[in-house]
């Protein structure tokens, strides 16, 4: 079973009422569960839903210039239209690094291929290895290091 293959089944299960489901090949067993959510009264834990949005220092403008009012413009972000969106397969914490003392798996403006490895999730104290499955280069990438993404999050913003 190939990843594309266990991403559709947790879409699957995400999607659907079954509450859990197991699959056994020769040598390879999965197993997927359905989140539960439980609410606590007064202690209710909250995840990030999305990645967080940084903005860099708004450029003021004199009252002079506007008539009277001061604005604030934000720098021109990238047209989306024509980047391609590299997503979290899992629930995890994001790591850019395999470890603190090594460089990042990308950067900014780096050109990847598929199967270049491109950050870690870790997950139930395992740490996987997310792979490129484009060829491109990074524009952006969308979470701080060490932060909660959840499943279907965006992580990079890859040019092709």
């Amino acid at each position: 079973m190939d990843y594309k293959q266990i991403q559709e089944l947790i879409k699957l299960v995400n999607k659907s009422n079954i509450g859990e489901l197991s699959i056994e090949e020769k040598d390879f067993k999965i197993s997927i569960k359905q989140k539960e959510e439980k609410f606590y009264q007064g202690d209710l834990l909250q995840m990030p839903a999305q990645a967080p949005v940084y903005i860099q220092q708004p450029v003021q403008t004199s009252p002079q210039q506007t008539g009277g009012t001061i604005t604030a413009t934000e720098p021109a972000a990238p047209k989306a239209d024509n980047f391609i969106t590299i997503k979290s397969p899992m629930i995890g914490t994001f790591y850019k690094r395999p470890s603190p003392d090594k460089p990042n798996f990308v950067e900014i403006g780096d050109e990847i291929a598929p199967g270049k490895v491109v950050c870690i999730i870790e997950a139930m104290k395992l740490f996987n290895e997310i792979e490129s499955e484009i060829s491109g280069k990074v524009v952006k990438i969308l979470v701080e290091d060490s932060s909660p993404v959840e499943y279907d999050q965006p992580l990079f913003l890859i040019e092709p």
